[in-house]
C-alpha cells in the first residue's frame, strides 16, 4: 500500500470531504490535503481545472496568468465576472475560486510566466501549464523532473484538447479484482468477486518525446486510422503559438487558416483534412469541460496516489466528440 504523508484532517475536514473520503480514503484525503498545485493559465480551460481541484480539498492553489480578461474569456471563463474586463484574469477569478472551497488556500501570481525563475517551480506538487510555448513547457518540464515535481500540459483550441502528463516514476495502489470460487464440491459453481490493493509503479517519458514524435512514421499509421488526426492537429496548433506568439483568432479567419495549412503540410502532410481547422478558435466551453475535467481528475489521482494514471496523453476527438488516451514516447 501507497504510504501516508502524515498529515491530519480537523473535523470540519472531515465532515466537509466525508462523501469524497468514502470514495477514495482516508489517506488519500489526506495526501490531497497537503498538495500544492499551480495552475498557469486562467482561461476557461483552467477555470474548469481549478474547480475540479479545489473542490477535491488540495492544500494551496496558485493561479499564474499576466493576462487580461476579454470578451472572448467569457466563452467558457466563468470564474471572471463580466466587469472585470481588462482587468488581471488570475485576480479577477479569486472571488468565486474561494467560494468553491474556503479551506483552500488561493493566490493569484500575476507576473508572466517566461520571468518565473526555476526555483519557483519547486515550490508545487504539481504544475499545471495552459497557454504555453513549447520552449516554456520543456523549461518547466525540466525543472519538475529534477525536481520530483508532477508535471502537465494542457490546452483547448475551439473544439480541439489534450492532456500531457510527465509524472517521472509515479507510484499508486490500485484496487484488483479477483474471482474466487465458493460452492462446494458437488455444487453448482459459485463464485464471488474479492479485491485487492495492489501497489503499483509506471514510469513516465519528458514533454521532450512529445516534441520529437513523428507523426508520419509508419509505426502510427494503425493508430491515426483508428484515432483520427487529433494528434498530428495538436502539433500544428502547437507550432502556430510558437511561431505567431498567439493561437488562431477568429477575427484573422481567413489569414490564420492559411498558416494553418502551411504549417500542416510541412509537419503532417496527407494526414489532416481542411475541415479539421474549421473550428479552432476561442475555447468552446463543452469542450473545456471535458478536457479540464479529465485533467483534474489525472491531478486528483496523482495527489492522492490512488488508481492508476493516464499514460500519458489524453486527446479529445471533436470528429467523434470522444476522447482517447493515446501513449507518445513510452514503451507499451
Amino acid at each position: 500500500m501507497v504510504e501516508s504523508n502524515g498529515a491530519e484532517l480537523t473535523e470540519h475536514e472531515a465532515e466537509l470531504y466525508d462523501r469524497q473520503i468514502r470514495l477514495w480514503g482516508l489517506d488519500s484525503q489526506k495526501r490531497l490535503r497537503s498538495a500544492r498545485v499551480l495552475i498557469s493559465g486562467t482561461n476557461g480551460l483552467g477555470a474548469e481545472i481549478a474547480k475540479n481541484v479545489i473542490l477535491a480539498g488540495v492544500k494551496s492553489v496558485t493561479l499564474l496568468d499576466d493576462r487580461k480578461v476579454s470578451e472572448e474569456d467569457f466563452c467558457s471563463q466563468f470564474l471572471v465576472p463580466q466587469s472585470s474586463v481588462g482587468t488581471n484574469r488570475a485576480e479577477a477569478s479569486l472571488t468565486r475560486a474561494q467560494n468553491l472551497n474556503p479551506m483552500v488556500e488561493l493566490k493569484a501570481d500575476t507576473e508572466p510566466l517566461e520571468s518565473k525563475e526555476d526555483a519557483y517551480f519547486k515550490n508545487f506538487d504539481v504544475v499545471c501549464l495552459i497557454g504555453a510555448s513549447t520552449a516554456q513547457h520543456l523549461r518547466v518540464n525540466n525543472v519538475c523532473r529534477e525536481a520530483n515535481v508532477k508535471f502537465f500540459a494542457t490546452d483547448v483550441w475551439g473544439m480541439h484538447g489534450y492532456c500531457f502528463a510527465d509524472l517521472q516514476k509515479h507510484e499508486f495502489a490500485e484496487d484488483v479484482a479477483k474471482y474466487v470460487v465458493v460452492s462446494k464440491l458437488h455444487e453448482k459453481p459459485k463464485s464471488e468477486t474479492v479485491y485487492s490493493t495492489v501497489k503499483c509503479t509506471l514510469e513516465f517519458p519528458p514533454y521532450q518525446s512529445l516534441v520529437d514524435f513523428d507523426c508520419c512514421n509508419t509505426s502510427y499509421a494503425r493508430q491515426l486510422k483508428r484515432n483520427g488526426p487529433a494528434l498530428p492537429v495538436q502539433r500544428v496548433l502547437q507550432k502556430f503559438r510558437d511561431e505567431e506568439q498567439r493561437d488562431p483568432a477568429y477575427v484573422k479567419r481567413e489569414e490564420d487558416l492559411k498558416k494553418l495549412f502551411q504549417l500542416r503540410d510541412t509537419l503532417a502532410p496527407e494526414l489532416i483534412p481542411d475541415k479539421s481547422f474549421d473550428h479552432v478558435f476561442a475555447q468552446i466551453s463543452p469542450v473545456t469541460a471535458i478536457v479540464g475535467g479529465v485533467t483534474a481528475h489525472e491531478i486528483i489521482k496523482v495527489v492522492s496516489q490512488k488508481e492508476r494514471p493516464h499514460r500519458n496523453m489524453f486527446l479529445f476527438n471533436p470528429e467523434t466528440c470522444c476522447g482517447f488516451v493515446d501513449i507518445v514516447g513510452a514503451d507499451k
